[in-house]
């Protein structure tokens, strides 16, 4: 017999039915309180009416008799009232079918019953389980259940339902104890952080810091932790492990593994090493895992903390946990880059006899390093193992390998390196080829650094700056020869090079006496539209005056009027007469020195008059030298060489100029200072030539010839004013001074070859330029 209470629809259907199958009631008096409220009807097993009687009402399933067995009541069990419960949620699922039935139900359920009948609907459908609780939320009896709600929200998949479940956690956050509900708002926080919804998530979890709510379990705070770590946002991720501080939560196994690394990856290091040795004090947490360890130490060796990451590394062995090829290879680059080679070198042979494969990268930078560090064998063993190993060299190791072996002058490996790499189809850098030929220069390997300079350019590397650098090793080794064949090299190939490497083999050709290479340098310097500067031509001149030989002698005067500087049209017109010059010579002389940029050219005008008087004493022109010395001191070139001290003392300063220089200044200032005598009257106590330690023979020698009474001292020949002022007037000083003496006879020409050994005055005034082989 089946029992349908609450259908009234079915029962104009019944029929009457005979007394004695009427409905016996469940029990003789209703219980106190209650009162008959509807009908029962009774069913046979095809669903027929056999009979209906009142007495329907409200009762508590399993404490009250409410369904017949044969002739026995029997109360409801709880469980078959959540079955049926249940059951009318999975037949009518919603809608107002599902209302209508279950307010017709004899009793309501209470609030256990319900969670009963809710824990027994399927996880899969959530459908049923939300209508039964919308509608048990609808009835006056309905006492908010934190259970409920927290299965409610477990059951639901954020992905889909994600309003039901904010307004789920809306209603509990209104309650007006929401700490009765901890269960509910972390399985909403936990469903949402778990289903990757951060936004909504993070937001959940901000109203509750807002409102001061402390009841969030550490498996909320971890799925909220893991979702923003996932995410990127570390940041986020401190904010919450800060209020699970606050808040007072313990931190579990996850909560440690989560973030320790992150801490470690943020850069906060020390409160992430914090953290750690807390994690591992405390009980039932046991040991960090290897990701945890790998993180620490990566971190720890790439900040440069290598002593506390040798430290977690020991310790990671010591636990037991199997060390990663990361890892060691986070701690070898950390200790080689630390420039700690041997160390790392150690690390990477226990590394190997543990039987772990390093990666490509910890071979390029082991290989790299040894070699830059000079351990070129070990470096070269290590690139084999490399190879062998299957890995294929990147371009900077093979260029790191020719490099290093090329700055130690191993040409051999270098070249086979070079070659190795060449064939391996890998381009050689910039750097590379740079390296290569500066050995090859070095090592004055000409033809070779030519062949490897061609390949530079065929692989589309400009060649002009190279070339010139390496031109330039020879010029400062000092190798003209070589130089100069290389710069042969270059024109063939169609390579230029600027002026001043043109210049710098120009000087190192006059020096090394090469003038008939150095005239065509000169020509293409002047033709490449660069000026002969003085201290150029002055340095060419200086040549002149220490040259030995007549052929020589006139490869260097073609060589001055190569240069076209104007300077050399003055030493031309010094040499020629006053009908060829049209003026006096003290004008002609005065006309250049006014032409000269003293702002920009004094040092370079006080160089050339030093040279160009050492040049005029030894060709015997005193009277042209004077009228030199005179115009520049005119000029204030030497503004600090004569000095009148009134009655006391006058002085001539020519410690700087050289030696012809020194000896037309002496000349010249001895005859100012006989003229003052003389002529004015005036006397001082004294004379000084400052003439330093260089100077002091050469004069002294020439003045002891004409018996003066200069006194040699260390650095100054002096002497008393009343003294010089008699020695002036004997006739051979007269002479001396107003230079009337003749060239071939006189003492003081016999001082001058004697002084200047390298060619006599009356030779070298036969030896006039060819721009100079005018009439006087």
């Amino acid at each position: 017999m089946l029992l349908r209470a609450g259908l009234p629809h079915l029962r104009r259907r019944a029929a009457a039915l005979p007394r004695s199958l009427a409905p016996r009631r469940l029990s003789s008096e209703p219980p106190p309180g209650a009162e008959w409220t509807d009908t029962v009807d009774y069913l046979d097993e095809t669903g027929e009416v056999l009979s209906s009687a009142p007495g329907a009402r409200p009762a508590v399933p399993g404490a009250e008799p409410t369904i017949l067995s044969g002739s026995s009541a029997h109360p409801l069990p709880r469980p078959a009232a959540a079955a049926r419960l249940a059951a009318l949620a999975l037949r009518l699922r919603s809608g107002p079918s599902l209302s209508a039935a279950l307010s017709a139900l004899p009793s309501p359920p209470d609030p256990a019953l319900l969670l009963l009948a809710a824990n027994s609907l399927p996880a899969s459908d959530p459908v049923p389980l939300l209508s039964l609780v919308a509608w048990a939320r609808s009835q006056p009896w309905f006492v908010p259940s934190d259970n409920l709600s927290s299965l409610v929200a477990a059951r639901l998949l954020p992905s889909t339902h994600s309003s039901d479940i904010l307004s789920l956690f809306d209603d509990a956050l209104a309650h007006p104890d929401p700490a009765t509900l901890p269960k509910t708002l972390n399985a909403v926080v936990s469903a949402l952080a778990t289903h990757g919804l951060l936004e909504p998530a993070f937001y959940c979890f901000k109203r509750l810091r807002d409102a001061g709510f402390r009841g969030l379990g550490t498996p909320t705070y971890n799925a909220l932790l893991s979702l923003l770590l996932t995410r990127g946002l570390a940041f986020k991720a401190f904010e919450v492990l800060d209020e699970m501080s606050v808040c007072g939560c313990a931190l579990d196994k996850g909560t440690y593994e989560l973030a320790v690394p992150a801490l470690a990856r943020a850069g906060r290091i020390d409160a992430s090493r914090k953290l750690f040795d807390e994690m591992r004090q405390r009980d039932g947490v046991g040991p960090a895992s290897p990701a945890v360890y790998s993180t620490m130490v990566d971190v720890l060796a790439k900040s440069g903390r290598l002593d506390a990451a040798m430290g977690m590394y020991r310790e990671m062995v010591a636990v037991g946990h199997r060390v990663s090829t990361a890892v060691s290879t986070a701690m070898v680059e950390g200790l080689v880059k630390a420039g700690k080679l041997d160390a790392g070198m150690e690390l990477w042979e226990e590394m190997r006899r543990g039987g772990l494969r390093p990666s490509f990268g910890l071979y390029t930078m082991v290989v790299e390093a040894n070699a830059r560090s000079g351990r070129l064998d070990v470096a070269a063993k290590l690139f084999g193992d490399m190879e062998k190993s299957g890995f294929f060299p990147t371009p900077a190791t093979y260029a790191c390998l020719v490099e290093m072996h090329a700055s130690a002058g191993q040409v051999d490996i270098a070249m086979r390196m070079y070659h190795s790499m060449a064939n391996a189809g890998t381009r050689p850098g910039l750097s590379t080829f740079t390296a290569l030929l500066t050995m090859l220069a070095n090592k004055r390997l000409l033809d070779l650094a030519a062949k490897v300079l061609l390949e530079m350019k065929a692989s589309g590397f400009p060649i002009e700056v190279t070339a010139s650098d390496l031109l330039m090793i020879y010029i400062k080794d000092g190798s003209t020869e070589l130089a100069l064949k290389w710069l042969r090299f270059m024109g063939s190939a169609g390579i230029r090079t600027n002026n001043f490497i043109i210049r710098q083999l120009f000087e190192s050709c006059m020096r090394m006496g090469l003038y008939d290479s150095a005239r065509p340098l000169l020509e293409t310097y002047v033709g490449a539209a660069a000026k002969v500067d003085m201290i150029l031509y002055t340095s060419i001149l200086a040549h002149l005056v220490r040259c030995q030989d007549e052929d020589s002698e006139r490869a260097i005067m073609n060589i001055l009027s190569v240069s076209r500087h104007k300077a050399h049209d003055f030493m031309c017109g010094l040499f020629t007469g006053p009908e060829q010059r049209k003026k006096p010579m003290l004008s002609f002389v005065r006309e250049f020195f006014q032409g000269i940029d003293y702002e920009n050219e004094e040092s370079a005008a006080r160089y050339f008059v030093n040279v160009l008087l050492n040049y005029l004493v030894l060709m015997g022109q005193m009277n042209r030298a004077r009228c030199v010395w005179k115009v520049a001191y005119e000029n204030k070139l030497f503004p600090k060489a004569i000095v009148f001290d009134q009655h006391i003392a006058w002085s001539l300063d020519i410690r700087n100029l050289s030696v012809g220089a020194a000896l037309i200044a002496t000349v010249h200032t001895l005859h100012r200072f006989r003229k003052r005598m003389l002529y004015y009257g005036v006397v001082p106590r004294r004379i000084k030539l400052v003439t330093g330690p260089t100077l002091k023979m050469v004069v002294a020698q020439v003045l002891a010839s004409l018996e003066s009474p200069f006194e040699v001292s260390k650095v100054v020949l002096r002497a008393p004013g009343d003294l010089v002022l008699e020695w002036f007037k004997k006739p051979i000083v007269q002479q001396f001074l107003l230079n009337e003496i003749p060239s071939k006879s006189d003492v003081l020409m016999h001082k001058l070859n004697v002084m200047f050994p390298s060619s006599a005055p009356e030779v070298r005034s036969l030896s006039l330029p060819r721009s100079l082989g005018m009439p006087r």
